[in-house]
């Protein structure tokens, strides 16, 4: 089964053979954390993509006040890496940590250079990702410059639609950049209205 998913997620974008595949299932690395554990914490470098296929993970920094800023969420069938670090190879700036029990499929960054060389559509594949990453970010920023928090929260559930009543209320308080009591309020509000 996490073996299928993956390859079913590569398939929205490459198509590979059978021996294609078993190169590429060959480099992958399974992990499973548990609950509150980390994949990766600020400071260290980036080794891995993680491809979760049960579970969440969110990519999440710290301010100088202590005060969490939820970056990203990965359920299954989602990439996750601190991009920064793991194409510089420099400390990362992000914490992953499981929001509940997590399985993933690990590809380092090592067998990634390798499958460039090997079956060159994978830079494809990668591409695409991190043009994906890149967009999404921009619209992250342009949305937290311009929009609501209301509208904000309306373009979460259109990202995350499995997270919605999934997720406890303040990592998506902290994902659209309010705090849990403004959006406790506001999701009344909300109710209230329709």
């Amino acid at each position: 089964m996490p073996l299928n998913l993956i390859l079913n997620n590569l398939e929205k974008h490459i198509h590979l053979t059978h021996e294609e595949q078993d190169i590429f299932t060959a480099y992958l690395q399974p992990k499973k954390i548990k609950r509150k554990q980390y994949l990766l914490t600020y400071g260290e470098v980036c080794k891995y993509s993680a491809f979760v296929t049960s579970g969440c993970l969110r990519g999440y920094t710290v301010d100088k006040s202590g005060i969490e800023h939820v970056l990203s969420f990965a359920p299954a069938d989602w990439w996750i890496a601190d991009m920064y670090s793991l194409i510089s190879q420099k400390p990362g700036i992000q914490n992953i940590e499981a929001l509940e029990d997590t399985d993933m499929l690990l590809l380092s960054k090592a067998n990634q250079e390798k499958l460039y060389l090997q079956i060159p559509k994978f830079e494809h594949f990668f591409r695409i990702l991190a043009e994906n990453s890149l967009v999404a970010s921009q619209q992250r920023l342009i949305d937290s410059l311009s929009l609501t928090a209301e509208e904000r929260y309306n373009n979460f559930c259109k990202r995350y639609p499995t997270l919605i009543d999934h997720l406890p209320q303040k990592q998506i308080a902290s994902y659209i950049g309010v705090t849990p009591e403004f959006f406790s309020r506001m999701k009344g509000e909300m109710v209230r209205k329709k």
